[in-house]
């Protein structure tokens, strides 16, 4: 590896090094409901978002409650078990997932489609 290609690949590990992230793959909530409670907390600190996501009656909000505390415990190991202090949310991106096809039986003997939607979650945590 050449010099400058290593000095740029350390740069990006530091660069790195105050990230930690956590997925949810496959959560059977539609990504477009997922998203109005990601939008809530989207830049927020996380102190906050966990109060936000803790009083949000939507069932998606249980969900991102565990990815972020996940994200928090990563950020933890990642940094040898110091106590987040100011993190904050830096992106948190919402994308389909794999849809289920059902059958429902309609009347005069046709059929109706059922589509059951999910999606996936990434979380990134980060330091002010």
């Amino acid at each position: 590896m050449g010099a400058r290609k290593r000095l740029m690949a350390e740069r990006i590990k530091e660069e790195k090094k105050s990230l930690a992230f956590a997925k949810l793959n496959k959560c059977p909530i539609p990504a477009r409901k997922m998203r109005l409670v990601a939008d809530l907390i989207r830049g927020e600190e996380v102190a906050k978002s966990l109060i936000i996501l803790k009083h949000n009656p939507k069932d998606a909000s249980g969900y991102l409650e565990t990815l972020l505390l996940s994200a928090v415990a990563n950020w933890q190991t990642k940094n040898d078990g110091q106590e987040p202090d100011n993190l904050f949310i830096k992106e948190i991106t919402v994308g389909p997932g794999p849809t289920l096809k059902r059958i429902k039986p309609a009347p005069q003997g046709r059929a109706h489609r059922i589509r059951k939607r999910s999606n996936h979650v990434t979380i990134l945590v980060d330091t002010l």
